[in-house]
């Protein structure tokens, strides 16, 4: 799928559709086409000579993606960066890109790159003259994007997508749930920031479908009174999230199809989705398609999917992540790389189109996470991905981070295995278990829990599921699980 002429095509037929709305803010594809071209137009003239990624700072703003296409029509991959992330990892983000320009749609300190502001970004594109569109985009194999991930060493690690990885990965994601034409002009829910890959599945999905992307910014998020109206004036189709956001808006009634009519979709990504959340959605969502789906930012943000229907999730527990897509296949590897056989936990490792060209300027971490291989006579690119699971018949079952396994008492524990076994119980909406570190060593272990049910002796009741060594010491009930800028967990906040 080629994603530019997607954009361009629906500027031609459907020039005043809005593309993107974040709050008051919108623009049509129309004016995305034209402002993006006007602005490859400025970068190529005045940067000819650094082809290098650019930085895109910013929180949702729709010029944010004027910047991106702008980026990649003048041969430049761009790189994401929100306003949550912290300045220190942003500074580091920044020395280590090569380009002397940054694009700055927030306040940005501290830096010796040439800002191009919002408002200067906003005169270029109303008078600039010249425009250019594809013939001097990014190829194929090129950076498209880079998205930088935590690294084990404390160093964010930019992970590289192609232009190919990306429309390999869109020809596919526009058939999730439902088929390609049910998805055209649809409403699109963008929860995560730009600078979480999540946010690739609704924003490109929603472009490559002539959508309208309907963001959700921080302030909105955060305040309960704000986000119900904003979800109610949407008229969202598409709902894109991780299970902790779906569960954040769960805990009103308002969030249901008697309010939300044109909820025909949940795409979930980027944390495991419980049987807990999948049943509640189904009571409130009787009619609308639940899709579950995995996979690592450098694996091109998913790779599997799996419609969650009242059977499965009453009765598959864990929930399955699903099949792999086309172009893509999983081994389940012991520690040596033996291929597991069916049924057996190892590592999973992604073989296929969208696995990632590797880290930008990190030869070691590349070389330890990605290899090349043969398959069925053909070269592919692989990644350890460092999370655990099984397959069953071609269904990929996902066990849990690899790092997220501690030995207590000698036992080795899975942390998820706990936290999957929590919210089965009576009333437990949301629940995070933390080890508890004297000297590099776990003493013992907190469980943190949302519950509608906090009379219920949770350490009894886990004892018909669990043994006593994997049974929390300590529980601590909360209204509300602390969530990371990108609608995950905050283990940090906990205390992990």
């Amino acid at each position: 799928m080629n994603i530019l002429k997607r954009i361009r095509h629906y500027s031609e037929v459907q020039p005043e559709r809005i593309a993107i709305q974040s709050g008051q803010e919108k623009l049509t594809y129309r004016e995305l086409e034209q402002y993006s071209s006007r602005l490859a137009a400025y970068i190529e003239r005045h940067y000819k000579n650094n082809r290098s990624a650019v930085a895109v700072y910013g929180h949702k703003d729709p010029y944010m993606l004027v910047c991106f296409l702008a980026l990649v029509k003048s041969g430049r991959g761009y790189c994401p960066i929100d306003v949550s992330v912290p300045g220190e990892r942003v500074d580091m983000i920044l020395k280590c890109l090569d380009s002397e320009v940054c694009m700055a749609l927030e306040p940005l300190d501290g830096t010796d790159k040439t800002l191009l502001s919002l408002e200067h970004i906003k005169v270029l594109v109303q008078t600039e003259t010249e425009e250019i569109g594809e013939e001097h985009a990014l190829k194929g194999d090129e950076v498209y994007y880079m998205i930088f991930t935590s690294g084990s060493t404390g160093v964010p690690k930019g992970v590289m997508i192609t232009r190919d990885n990306l429309e390999h990965y869109l020809d596919w994601s526009v058939t999730l749930g439902t088929d390609e034409q049910h998805k055209q002009g649809r409403v699109f829910l963008n929860q995560a920031p730009f600078s979480f890959d999540l946010s690739v599945m609704d924003l490109y999905t929603c472009l490559a479908c002539g959508g309208t992307l309907w963001t959700l910014d921080k302030e909105t998020q955060q305040d309960y009174k704000l986000l119900y109206a904003s979800l109610e004036q949407s008229g969202i189709t598409v709902f894109v999230s991780t299970p902790s956001f779906a569960e954040v808006c769960m805990s009103d009634p308002v969030f249901c199809a008697q309010t939300l009519p044109n909820l025909q979709l949940f795409l979930f990504c980027g944390e495991t989705l419980t049987n807990q959340t999948a049943k509640k959605l189904r009571k409130r969502f009787p009619e609308a398609v639940i899709v579950n789906t995995y996979g690592p930012t450098e694996s091109t943000v998913a790779v599997t999917e799996v419609i969650v229907d009242d059977r499965m999730a009453e009765e598959v527990s864990p929930l399955p992540v699903g099949r792999a897509k086309p172009g893509t296949r999983f081994e389940i590897q012991d520690e040596d790389g033996k291929v597991l056989p069916d049924g057996e936990k190892g590592e999973i490792h992604i073989l296929g189109n969208t696995v990632s060209a590797g880290y930008y300027k990190n030869p070691e971490g590349t070389e330890k996470a990605f290899y090349r291989t043969e398959r069925d006579g053909q070269a592919v690119r692989g990644y350890h991905t460092g999370d655990e699971g099984y397959l069953l018949e071609g269904m990929l079952f996902y066990c849990g981070r690899m790092d997220l396994q501690i030995k207590l008492h000698g036992y080795r524990i899975e942390i998820e295995d706990i936290e999957n076994n929590i919210v089965k119980l009576d009333g437990v909406r949301q629940a995070v278990v933390i080890p508890n570190i004297r000297k590099g060593t776990v003493k013992s272990l907190t469980a943190y829990v949302v519950t509608e049910n906090p009379d219920l002796d949770l350490k009894e009741a886990l004892g018909a599921y669990l043994p006593a060594y994997m049974i929390p010491k300590k529980f601590v009930l909360l209204d509300q699980i602390p969530m990371t800028n990108n609608g995950k967990a905050d283990r940090k906040r906990l205390g992990g």
